[in-house]
């Protein structure tokens, strides 16, 4: 049998953009569209303005909300970082990896640079998303157990795979670059223990070394094509606990389109504490108030603990505005008085408000050895009220996820609401969704320039 490797590189060098069902394009609209609006609405921040002042500018891509251009590299570092930085990017629910925030980011830099047209784009961002949510299937939790951020290190093959399905690379060369992405993955949790902003750069630095991967191997540089199942491969690497399941990776590929199940959050926190934000609506919307409860136990996946739940103390009183986004007891408290969880429930107001912090120390957890996770993400609460009265409330999926699909109405207020945030007129964010509708049927896409501000 030829190695893996090379039997995903004879899929992505078969394929062409006529060839991609409805469901997987209106996917990579949505991406495009989501990605597009947390890039603008994180342009001012901070950890972004750190990473321009890393970057060389006037090269012919796009940081999309920036004056001037960049290189391909640069460019997919910056929108990569931006898109992913306050976690309110798309996800995954298998994996859970965040594909859009990787792969929208390097296959636009690779189209610009190489001056292709929107077809291209649209056939790189589908392949490179379903190869992403294929990968995440192998090890599930494994490698979130060895330390290190799936999306960090599946999203640098499946950048490479995308960036050399739209630059239409031969199957030699793509087999490469998923070698070669190999040796260029990384991406650790540690920035749990202080909620710095690591994270935030690893769909950016996955993005960059997507498109650098691809481009070596376009050249002629080599890389191993065991790099997934080989003895010193990639899972042995990043998931060393998991027994890789391989037929997860090829089973249907190129019939069966998992890309076209990504979930688009509503809330800008942990993937997984979604649902559990809706559970603390819930128990607002029956009418209950912060000081009439005693106590909640909510009732989650122990493969979701250490991420999410403890240290209980710190998750209570999470220390920066980041690290509340990782912090479930927060999130629900939050969620709770402002019934929402955009850019203003994580600012250093929220997380020192007196109200917020009482209830969020109200909140804790059990572990439910029949959850779903990672298979379905759920939300469960059981609130104790001073009166003696109980009050149990569950979600059995996530809003915005393949059970519950976010409105396409949703999605572009979503997105308007980012690029207000992020300084643009409403008008202007208008003109940008009238660009991505057709953006994909465009020749090229210099269209893009007018938004590189």
């Amino acid at each position: 049998m030829p190695a893996l490797a090379e039997q995903l590189a004879a899929w992505l060098a078969s394929l062409s953009p006529e060839e991609l069902p409805s469901a997987a394009r209106a996917t990579v609209e949505r991406l495009f569209l989501d990605i597009s609006g947390l890039c603008v609405a994180a342009r001012s921040s901070d950890y972004v303005a750190a990473t321009l002042a890393s970057v060389e500018r006037g090269s012919p891509c796009t940081a999309i909300g920036h004056g001037g251009s960049f290189d391909a590299y640069d460019a997919a570092l910056v929108n990569g970082t931006a898109a992913h930085g306050e976690d309110f990017d798309d996800t995954f629910e298998g994996g859970p990896v965040h594909a859009g925030a990787v792969v929208v980011p390097a296959v636009l830099a690779a189209c610009e640079r190489e001056g292709v047209g929107g077809d291209r784009l649209l056939l790189g961002v589908a392949t490179g998303a379903e190869l992403m949510c294929r990968l995440s299937l192998v090890a599930p939790k494994a490698t979130h157990k060895a330390g290190f951020h799936p999306t960090a290190v599946f999203g640098a093959l499946a950048a490479a795979g995308g960036v050399s399905a739209a630059l239409g690379m031969p199957e030699r060369a793509i087999a490469s670059a998923l070698g070669i992405a190999g040796s260029m993955a990384s991406g650790i949790i540690e920035y749990l223990a202080e909620g710095t902003s690591t994270k935030r750069m690893h769909a950016g630095w996955a993005a960059q070394s997507g498109v650098r991967a691809a481009l070596m191997a376009r050249g002629g540089f080599e890389g191993p094509s065991t790099v997934l199942e080989g003895q010193h491969g990639f899972y042995r690497a990043f998931a060393p606990s998991g027994r890789p399941d391989f037929e997860a990776l090829l089973r249907d590929l190129g019939g069966s389109w998992l890309m076209q199940q990504i979930a688009f959050k509503p809330y800008a926190c942990g993937t997984m504490t979604q649902p559990f934000v809706d559970c603390a609506i819930d128990l607002r919307d029956q009418g209950v108030r912060a000081d009439d409860v005693a106590d909640i136990v909510c009732e989650v996946a122990e493969g979701t603990v250490h991420r999410l739940w403890e240290p209980l103390a710190v998750k209570h009183r999470p220390p920066t505005p980041y690290a509340a986004k990782f912090s479930t007891p927060f999130c629900m408290a939050v969620g709770f008085f402002d019934r929402r969880g955009g850019f203003a429930q994580f600012t250093q107001a929220r997380i020192e408000d007196p109200a917020v912090l009482a209830l969020a120390s109200k909140i804790r957890y059990s572990i439910n050895p029949r959850d779903e996770y990672p298979r379905n993400f759920t939300g469960h609460l059981r609130a104790t009220l001073n009166d003696g009265s109980c009050r149990e409330i569950s979600r059995p999926y996530m809003r915005g996820g393949v059970h519950a699909p976010l409105p396409q109405a949703e999605l572009e207020a979503k997105f308007m609401d980012n690029v207000v945030y992020g300084g643009w007129p409403r008008e202007k964010g208008e003109r940008f969704q009238r660009l991505s509708r057709g953006l994909f049927s465009q020749s090229n896409l210099a269209a893009l320039t007018e938004f590189r501000s």
